[in-house]
């Protein structure tokens, strides 16, 4: 028994539609890290048109504002989270570790050593 593992996922639905998962917060951490959505698509071996897809599908179903951008100049342009989105960011991987510990705890009584 000492070689089970368990495993979880979640993410949050919005108004019955899945709205933000591992996939879609590696994204938006890296949008937050780069300032760029073409950098972060690149950080996650995701092609640039993928990641604008999900950013914009999450946008249309938000109930608020997740990125803001600045288009292009001299400097080009720049693309960073909302305060709100950091915030729901931060929410989600708080929940997502206690859920994870929650469901370490449950194993270890369920498959005890």
């Amino acid at each position: 028994m000492s070689e089970f593992r368990v495993r979880s996922k979640i993410w949050l639905e919005f108004r019955g539609r899945p709205f933000l998962g591992e996939g879609r917060f590696r994204l938006l951490a890296a949008v937050e890290r780069s300032g760029s959505i073409n950098a972060a698509a690149k950080d996650l071996g995701i092609s640039y048109r993928k990641a604008w897809a999900q950013l914009k599908t999450m946008e249309e179903h938000s109930p608020f504002l997740l990125v803001e951008r600045r288009t292009g100049g001299k400097g080009g342009g720049e693309t960073r989270l909302t305060p709100a989105a950091v915030e729901l960011l931060d929410h989600f991987k708080q929940l997502r570790q206690q859920v994870n510990t929650a469901a370490d705890r449950c194993f270890e009584e369920s498959f005890p050593a």
